[in-house]
């Protein structure tokens, strides 16, 4: 009898340890999903033709010495603004540059854009690398005020005072290096409910920001993938998938 009450009372642990586990809530059921890359073509997402393409079935964007990209340049999907979502992305890229999923973002023309397809707002970093602080999935203001708004392993919060962090240990550099797959694909999860976004990286909670700017923080606005000016670089993206709140 005591064996079964032991076993029953660890079950029902492990029951709410998982139930509580954040990690575990990052991906929705697959129905709620909805497919936003066909796999065949980028009906539906707007680019420069000159750096985007579908090869092998995933997005690829590459700029080369003969196509570079005038600014920082973005495939942007046609769906419309999103305030309350759930994106799902799978990503790789080289280390040679970095890339970024721009989010609650405006498209941006006229003075002082170098091409038709600028987005300004939050962006999710891309990047190649497993070393802190230049490690894919912190908040960057793209053209924006705040540069590095939020970093991995951060749970902070920004109010007109500035930035708070509440607690750096979502994740550490050790854990980090295990999680990351370099040179391979890599699976984000970004959440964005009200004020409050967090980020996903192989299924494991890494960051956790809430904004309470009362002019700077972003509400609603496009998505897109980003080709970095500079350096010749590529990045490719595939399982793109949304989930509307």
């Amino acid at each position: 009898m005591i064996r079964l009450s032991l076993s029953l009372c660890l079950g029902l642990v492990a029951l709410v340890a998982v139930a509580d586990d954040p990690a575990k809530k990052a991906a929705a059921n697959s129905a709620e999903l909805v497919t936003l890359f066909n796999g065949s073509n980028l009906e539906g997402w707007d680019g420069d033709p000159r750096l985007w393409s579908v090869k092998d079935g995933v997005i690829h964007g590459e700029t080369t010495p003969e196509n570079v990209a005038k600014g920082n340049t973005f495939l942007i999907w046609q769906g419309g603004e999103l305030s309350d979502f759930e994106l799902h992305v799978t990503f790789r890229c080289n280390a040679i540059n970095n890339s970024g999923i721009q989010y609650r973002s405006q498209h941006l023309s006229g003075k002082g854009v170098g091409n038709d397809w600028v987005l300004k707002g939050y962006q999710h970093e891309l990047r190649n690398e497993e070393n802190f602080p230049n490690v894919p999935s912190f908040i960057y203001d793209e053209r924006g005020k705040r540069g590095r708004i939020c970093l991995v392993g951060e749970k902070a919060v920004w109010t007109k005072d500035g930035k708070k962090v509440l607690d750096n240990t979502l994740i550490d550099q050790a854990g980090f290096k295990e999680l990351m797959k370099v040179d391979d694909w890599n699976d984000v999860v970004i959440i964005a409910k009200g004020n409050n976004i967090k980020h996903y990286l192989n299924g494991k909670l890494v960051l956790d920001f809430t904004d309470e700017h009362p002019e700077l923080a972003l509400s609603s606005g496009l998505i897109g993938l980003q080709l970095h000016a500079g350096k010749p670089m590529w990045a490719e993206f595939k399982n793109i998938q949304l989930r509307k709140f």
